[in-house]
């Protein structure tokens, strides 16, 4: 049985990733339950984030969620029985990797998987809603008449913040980066046949030649949004950034700019840094910034019960229709590495999944 694995032999270097014959799956626990892989959704291996926990080692798991079916539960597992057909994210410190034919998860990391969704879809779209969950419900709660804006909304995770933006009776702009991106957010719809697009405006940044701040302010009669939610931001000016970022990413003064009062700003970039200036702007506005970072409902327990109704809701919203993800076609498991090097390199514009 193989499964794979990330490897990098000193920092800096670019990470290969190689398959590992496995013999046996280690001893089972009392709450742990063993699962048939059907599917599993490619991310990124975050080697910083794994080295500040101390959980950097010299294999590091690839693939961390899965959907599949219940082979046997441990003594105490009370959640799951054999056939149940389950969906979950792999914690951090696991030692499974999801690319991978059987791996054993602890029952409260997995939740119950609607029958009628199909595997891809189901281990695709749980971490893009585990993240637009932990942004729009819990760090900056959507309710109807807000205003979001959605940075790179064609991304797999801007199209479900944008659909569970919309779905709770916000108004969403978007930034697009490139024609075709443009093009598919313009396109979408809400479920249900309704005409209505899910994207009030869209922002075509592929050329640099759209002023982002003017663009909201103008949409929102001078007032600003209410939340925006980011995919990266420059935080130098223009001669000190590569030329992709510059054209692709807004500046963090032009976030704080848009804003209105009362705003919210998510951002999803760990080295933000505000000066004196930036943070005056925010204060005067009463505006708040928080950072995204969906591995805290698994780095700990305290929420735990808060976590698994995210998951269930989240399949509940792909089985009705509201969450319709941005999926590549399933990928056998013979081309796992070479989706994976793709993945890790942010080169993928649809999410992966490899199918068993």
């Amino acid at each position: 049985m193989k499964a794979l694995y990330a490897q990098q032999n000193s920092p800096g270097e670019e990470m290969t990733f190689v398959f590992q014959e496995r013999e046996n799956l280690p001893p089972s626990r009392a709450h742990d339950v063993k699962v048939q892989v059907r599917a599993c959704a490619l991310s990124r291996v975050d080697t910083q984030l794994l080295a500040e926990i101390k959980l950097k080692k010299e294999l590091v798991p690839v693939g961390r969620e899965v959907s599949g079916v219940v082979l046997e539960v441990g003594s105490k597992v009370t959640f799951f029985q054999p056939d149940d057909e389950v969906v979950g994210i792999l914690p951090l410190d696991s030692e499974e990797s999801g690319v991978c034919e059987v791996v054993l998860v602890h029952e409260h990391y997995l939740a119950h998987k609607p029958q009628k969704l199909c595997w891809a879809e189901a281990a695709g779209t749980l971490r893009d809603g585990l993240r637009a969950y932990t942004a729009l419900h819990y760090l900056a709660p959507v309710s109807p008449g807000t205003s979001v804006l959605v940075l790179d909304g064609a991304s797999p995770f801007g199209t479900i913040a944008i659909q569970l933006a919309q779905h709770r009776g916000a108004k969403v702009i978007s930034t697009a980066h490139s024609l075709e991106d443009k093009q598919y957010l313009e396109r979408l719809r809400p479920a249900g046949g309704v005409r209505q697009p899910l994207v009030a405006r869209v922002i075509d940044v592929s050329h640099g030649k759209i002023d982002v701040a003017e663009s909201c302010l103008e949409e929102t009669g001078g007032l600003g949004v209410d939340i925006v939610l980011d995919n990266g931001v420059r935080l130098y000016s223009a001669e000190d950034e590569p030329a992709s970022r510059c054209q692709l990413l807004p500046h963090k003064h032009d976030i704080i700019t848009l804003l209105g009062v009362g705003g919210r700003w998510i951002t999803t970039e760990r080295n933000l840094q505000l000066d004196p200036p930036d943070s005056h702007s925010l204060f005067l506005k009463g505006a708040t910034v928080s950072f995204l970072n969906e591995e805290v409902w698994n780095l700990s327990n305290v929420q735990q019960g808060k976590y698994l109704a995210i998951l269930e809701d989240i399949m509940d919203k792909l089985s009705s229709g509201i969450f319709r993800p941005q999926l590549d076609e399933p990928i056998p498991l013979y081309e796992a590495k070479v989706s994976m090097e793709i993945v890790q390199k942010n080169q993928a514009r649809k999410r992966q999944v490899i199918q068993f």
